[in-house]
């Protein structure tokens, strides 16, 4: 939506928190994304790119998004969102390998993730211990079924919260993404 103000126009985009794990956070009252303008961003599971685009406008042009998508289908998305924005680095590769897009990405100050594998906590260890700085925050988009569809979700979320502590990840608040999601949970922290 453009509206305007006097002689300049200034843009309103909608973003859906039933279509992105970050905005349903916000929405239920996350205390702190930690991303903010300047900040380096590694996004693992960016998708199309449309959460991208709006972390994106978050960092501004003094920030980066560094945005990690498997998916060649999704990547080609995500390659459009990136020619639009400069601040946005697609990199089409497999989060679970780090050192083959190392060259691509320097140090960050947060790493968001919404990977939905059975081992993410250990994929965002790995990118962490290659790429964000002692002090640096992370936000982790967890599924509960996608890593054990037997238990119930609290537990799995407990779980994972010890798996995140184990590799110098300190969780220091989570919070359920109803209504918006069922049985998925974002876990914010910081890295030591």
């Amino acid at each position: 939506i453009l509206v305007q103000d006097g002689d300049s126009s200034v843009e309103y985009r909608a973003w859906n928190p039933f279509r992105s794990k970050l905005a349903a956070a916000i929405l239920g009252g996350i205390d702190r994304i930690h991303i903010r303008p300047g900040a380096k961003v590694l996004y693992l599971g960016a998708a199309s790119g449309t959460t991208v685009s709006h972390v994106s406008d978050i960092v501004g042009q003094e920030g980066v998004v560094y945005a990690v998508e498997f998916s060649h289908r999704s990547g080609r998305d995500l390659l459009n969102v990136a020619k639009k924005r400069t601040n946005v680095v697609p990199v089409i590769e497999d989060a679970r390998h780090p050192h083959k897009y190392r060259m691509l990405i320097g140090m960050v100050d947060v790493i968001f993730a919404d990977v939905a594998q059975p081992d993410q906590t250990r994929i965002v260890a790995l990118n962490a211990h290659h790429f964000l700085r002692s002090g640096g925050h992370f936000l982790i988009s967890i599924k509960a079924n996608c890593i054990d569809s037997t238990a119930p979700a609290e537990a799995v979320f407990a779980g994972e919260v010890r798996k995140m502590t184990a590799e110098r990840m300190k969780p220091q608040e989570q919070l359920t993404l109803e209504p918006y999601e069922r049985d998925h949970a974002v876990v914010v922290g910081v890295y030591r």
